[in-house]
């Protein structure tokens, strides 16, 4: 790899918003590595290389297993580098009624949206700290803002991810590294099909554009921003409600828009 270019991870980089923000790290002079547990993966890769004059690293490995942040975590020691940036982005949801789904399936949304986060931060942020600079991209949701009536789970899994990524950016304020929250709406990615969602009114409402989140998450990281909310301005409208609304009011908005079959 050019070491003379920064380094960007990216995480659940195959698609949607991980794609999009790995291409725009790519444009911006940036050497990538990049990881999905998919077979899109490799896909990705070539397009990215296709793109610039950066080296493209492609990892695919399963985050929701310790085993799998451990082997990104030895890719990334072994090219010799600082990371300059990550973009912790991978994620999974799960709709349904919370008595009704498998608690596996429950227990992957925390593995692979909280817990991979929290070990990939602790492998990466001593480094950036010890050195004096670095970025972190946390990707939560406006779902942080509300109770996720039929996505219990994952709504609390990005209200976590919010907190975090607040609490971790004030502790290490003043060393020059900085962690910023992204936060889409509904966006046009494959997240609710494999979240079994599409009969949902969520599922079948217009979505924001992963290109326009990407490029506001990674212009807020570079700015070195505490957080964004990205995509539509009804998304940003939606944030700001939320800010006033009850949980309970909000609770039962949710339930409307992602209760199975409200799309019919």
């Amino acid at each position: 790899m050019n070491e003379t270019r920064g380094l960007a991870v990216v995480t659940g980089a195959s698609s949607g918003i991980g794609f999009e923000l790995a291409k725009r790290f790519t444009e911006n002079g940036f050497d990538l590595l990049i990881c999905a547990e998919d077979q899109e993966l490799d896909t990705a890769a070539e397009r990215l290389r296709a793109m610039g004059d950066g080296d493209v690293i492609a990892l695919r490995a399963d985050l929701s297993d310790s085993g799998g942040v451990e082997r990104l975590y030895d890719a990334i020691a072994s090219t010799g580098r600082p990371v300059d940036a990550a973009a912790l982005n991978a994620g999974v949801g799960q709709g349904g009624a919370f008595i009704d789904n498998d608690l596996a399936d429950e227990l992957q949304v925390i593995d692979l949206n909280v817990t991979s986060t929290v070990r990939l931060a602790k492998r990466l942020l001593p480094g950036m700290v010890e050195r004096g600079a670095g970025r972190v991209l946390i990707t939560s949701s406006i779902a942080a803002t509300m109770p996720g009536s039929f996505q219990a789970v994952y709504n609390a899994s990005k209200s976590f991810l919010q907190s975090f990524a607040a609490a971790v950016g004030n502790e290490i304020k003043g060393t020059g590294v900085t962690v910023t929250s992204l936060m889409p709406g509904p966006t046009e990615t494959e997240f609710f099909q494999r979240a079994e969602m599409g009969d949902t009114r969520l599922g079948q409402s217009d979505k924001d554009d992963p290109a326009q989140v990407a490029e506001e998450g990674f212009a807020a990281l570079m700015r070195g921003s505490d957080k964004v909310v990205a995509g539509s301005a009804q998304t940003k409208a939606q944030e700001a409600a939320n800010k006033v609304l009850p949980d309970s009011g909000k609770a039962e908005v949710h339930r409307r828009m992602a209760e199975p079959g409200s799309g019919e």
